[in-house]
């Protein structure tokens, strides 16, 4: 199986006047059952998709509000800055954890700025969009190629929730270097989390595995513990949605757990993500603002109710894991490890 015969997100251009101009996104709430792609040149709609999580992943949500921005324009007829601004300030509020959103809204307010007098501002706005998607695409690659250096031999890796290109600009960030260390003949297998309660390792990971002919195995979380007792684990990669100047690193809810899980364990705890995923606003993880999703994620799955609606719930969708317990933190640029320093 072959892991291009599918797309996240692809920008699609039918004809030279940018009039049937349209973003194409694959809706991941349907996945692995079902690949359905939606057409959309309607920044709303993409705002929707964001915070319904048929687009996810902190690098893949920044490339499409890009695209959503240009699409603003596109749609503006001359009322460009007030239709820029409403939008931007729409995408802003889908999503408040993943940094790669207000990197990506921050660009492109100030590339706006820069060219809003310009005859052909749409086209100028779109360029640059595909600018920031390449970017991604290339730092997926040098992520995996970078990550080749944390194997020392053949190993079993463990991974949590999504890190692949339906996370992405490109092949990903923690599963690109699963799937480049793969084809070096690093890894021999892969245990995904299922990533309760919205079971994105079981429902993407998996997805994306399986595409790749990866050998793999999912496991509900709280396995993982039993599993490195076994010592059937050699090494933990996840992905990050914000990285502190200090290497504090929001992922996914229960990330923190693994981390403190391989530190008992002794074994080592990787994050990969690309720079632009750093901070570099915030010393520490105690700044990182934590989002929480409705109950109704927790107390059913799908449209099916598991237990009663009434019960309150504990719904945060990320964690933060302390640096000390992060082994090495891998981007575009290399390798870091303990104690880190970034810098603003």
């Amino acid at each position: 199986m072959n892991l291009n015969n599918y797309f996240s997100i692809k920008f699609v251009q039918k004809d030279s006047l940018g009039e049937n101009d349209k973003l194409v996104f694959l809706d991941q709430t349907k996945l692995p059952l079902e690949e359905n792609y939606i057409e959309t040149e309607s920044y709303e709609r993409i705002a929707e998709a964001i915070e319904k999580l048929e687009m996810r992943g902190a690098p893949l949500i920044g490339i499409a509000a890009a695209y959503a921005i240009a699409l603003s324009i596109k749609n503006a007829n001359e009322n460009f800055a007030e239709q820029f601004y409403t939008a931007h300030k729409r995408l802003s509020k889908t999503r408040p954890t993943a940094v790669n959103l207000f990197y990506t809204l921050k660009t492109m307010k100030n590339f706006f700025e820069e060219n809003k007098d310009s005859a052909n501002l749409y086209e100028i706005i779109l360029a640059k969009a595909k600018s920031i998607h390449k970017e991604d695409e290339e730092f997926c690659r040098k992520i995996g190629r970078n990550g080749l250096a944390i194997f020392k031999t053949k190993s079993t890796v463990l991974t949590h929730c999504n890190t692949g290109k339906l996370a992405t600009g490109g092949d990903g960030t923690a599963f690109s270097v699963i799937k480049t260390a793969f084809e070096n003949e690093l890894v021999k297998f892969v245990y995904a989390d299922e990533t309760r309660p919205l079971l994105q390792g079981s429902r993407l990971t998996a997805f994306e595995l399986d595409k790749c002919g990866i050998p793999f195995a999912l496991q509900s979380d709280s396995s993982a513990a039993f599993l490195m007792k076994q010592s059937k684990v050699d090494l933990v990669i996840t992905g990050a949605d914000r990285i502190a100047l200090n290497g504090d690193s929001a992922n996914k809810i229960g990330t923190y757990n693994l981390a403190l899980l391989s530190y008992h364990h002794n074994i080592p705890f990787y994050i990969a993500a690309p720079s632009t995923t750093i901070d570099r606003t915030i010393a520490s993880g105690d700044e990182i603002n934590i989002e929480y999703r409705d109950k109704r994620e927790l107390l059913a799955i799908g449209k099916d109710q598991i237990t009663s609606p009434y019960y309150d719930a504990f719904t945060p969708a990320f964690d933060v894991t302390p640096s000390h317990l992060i082994t090495g933190i891998i981007t575009e640029e290399g390798v870091f490890n303990f104690p880190y320093n970034f810098t603003r």
